[in-house]
């Protein structure tokens, strides 16, 4: 039986069960071992922390998370609301993003949007819930699916990191469709968030080796 969160335990049992199936992931498997879990606290922050890293480099939002973290005392829904788009805009954030920060944190203050609640229901209402949301599409609702919640069967869609490790993966000549990469995906469930973990690790450990 499959937990309903991952933990190190599940994740490894997941893997291997993977690679059972699936000989190139038994190959990045043994190349690279377990990858991490990766996992995010559940909330407000982690949702914050999705929005800024649309369409962005991790690191410029990571630099964006501390800033804001700091000028505003806590990445806190209480604190974004107070400050306003006007006052993100300020602190260097987009006018989009802003508005989608704000939009969140005053749903959270106010008490329309319950996180704890969709952490408790069925994956499918959880998710509309959280797409009702401007500012998180398919993709951002995957991952907090995957990273905060710890899914185990996600597949965060339109994730280019994903796409461009699975083209090397299976050695396809150019970066897979949306479709293709669901084909793909669909062979790997109940376990689908593990080997996006692989994937992942594989797309790491690739970039390293050419920094190298």
């Amino acid at each position: 039986m499959i937990c309903r969160a991952l933990t190190g335990e599940s994740l490894q049992a997941g893997a291997r069960e993977l690679a059972s199936r699936d000989p190139d992931l038994a190959r990045i498997l043994q190349r690279v071992g377990y990858p991490p879990i990766w996992g995010r606290r559940p909330g407000f922050a982690s949702l914050v922390r999705i929005i800024l890293e649309q369409q962005v480099s991790l690191r410029s939002a990571d630099a964006m998370y501390r800033r804001l973290d700091a000028r505003l005392g806590g990445v806190t829904p209480h604190a974004f609301a107070r400050a306003g788009i006007a006052g993100l805009r300020q602190l260097g954030v987009t006018r989009q993003k802003a508005a989608y920060l704000h939009g969140l944190a005053t749903r959270l203050v106010d008490g329309t949007l319950d996180l704890s609640a969709v952490s408790k229901a069925a994956d499918e209402t959880g998710r509309r819930t959280l797409l009702d949301i401007p500012g998180l599409g398919p993709w951002s609702v995957d991952i907090y699916y995957l990273m905060a919640l710890r899914r185990p069967d996600i597949w965060p869609r339109g994730d280019l990191a994903l796409a461009t490790a699975l083209r090397d993966l299976k050695g396809l000549r150019a970066l897979p469709s949306h479709e293709q990469q669901l084909e793909f995906a669909t062979k790997w469930a109940p376990w689908r968030s593990v080997a996006a973990r692989i994937l992942w690790a594989l797309y790491l450990s690739e970039r390293r080796r050419v920094v190298d």
